[in-house]
């Protein structure tokens, strides 16, 4: 049981830091489908820096590169007014393709070991940062200005603010948490692996909207999907009570309790008013 405890903390980590980011996107009023290739794209930047630059070289760097598709991401929609889920959905294929041709080109497994963080770090930042949003969406100037802007971009152009410039706020701490999620993941595994996110990024977009877009909600989903994976690596090839189910079964349930965690919530969660509005 402690054993999977361990791992449920574990692997709800990158879904924690993924759905932080998208919260912080979504909030502010883009809709945000990218987490998915921001997580990628960091998680190979780090595989390839790392043993050059260090482990906190590498995360910054897979930071940085996770910022740099997430300001993309906010000029594509905000000043080129192009459809946010196409512009998302074209965020995950640039990174599944240049993630794809980078660590072929410049991944040289002759470098040694990669360093890496102790993946307590990531674990510790994952469980702080949702309280520390929460803190700071309910309590500071700051944070009811992009509830404001989320909620009715016109209204808040008519109380003073700026949402475009609000939101590249927001898009630039999406980078950065989904970044450290990427991190998280090569810090876990010690490699980089094509398609190494596997839909997590999907799965921590579907956990807020379970949360109904708020940060502990959305944390609670994440550690209930990060529960599901434990589940399966810890019983994938065990048998249970007289059979032993086919691992398609385990590999499937963290996806299969999305679809019906989605299929439940979608109707009953409250969608921040200004969701892709301009």
């Amino acid at each position: 049981m402690l054993n999977i405890l361990l791992l449920t903390l574990t692997l709800s980590t990158p879904l924690i830091l993924a759905a932080m980011g998208g919260f912080c996107s979504e909030r502010s009023g883009v809709i945000n489908i990218g987490l998915e290739g921001l997580m990628l794209t960091s998680a190979c930047v780090v595989a390839i820096s790392s043993p050059s630059c260090g482990a906190f070289g590498g995360v910054l760097l897979g930071v940085v590169a996770a910022i740099v598709l997430s300001v993309i991401h906010w000029v594509a929609t905000q000043h080129y007014r192009i459809d946010h889920v196409i512009s998302g959905m074209a965020v995950n294929a640039l990174a599944a393709g240049g993630t794809n041709y980078l660590f072929g080109r410049f991944g040289d497994v002759d470098k040694g070991a990669m360093p890496i963080l102790n993946e307590k770090f990531f674990v510790g930042i994952a469980f702080i940062l949702p309280f520390l949003i929460w803190l700071y969406v309910g309590r500071t100037r700051g944070g009811l200005r992009l509830q404001a802007v989320g909620s009715d971009p016109e209204k808040a152009r008519l109380a003073g603010l700026n949402p475009v410039l609000i939101r590249l706020g927001g898009l630039i701490c999406c980078g950065v948490f989904t970044g450290l999620g990427g991190a998280m993941l090569v810090s876990y595994t010690g490699v980089f692996t094509n398609d190494m996110t596997a839909g997590r990024g999907y799965i921590a977009l579907a956990a807020l909207i379970v949360g109904g877009w708020r940060p502990l909600p959305a944390l609670g989903a994440c550690v209930a999907f990060g529960f599901l994976y434990a589940l399966r690596l810890q019983f994938q090839g065990v048998t249970v009570l007289s059979m032993q189910p086919p691992s398609q079964l385990w590999a499937a349930l963290p996806y299969v309790a999305t679809v019906l965690a989605l299929a439940g919530f979608v109707g009953k969660s409250r969608t921040p008013a200004g969701l892709g509005k301009y």
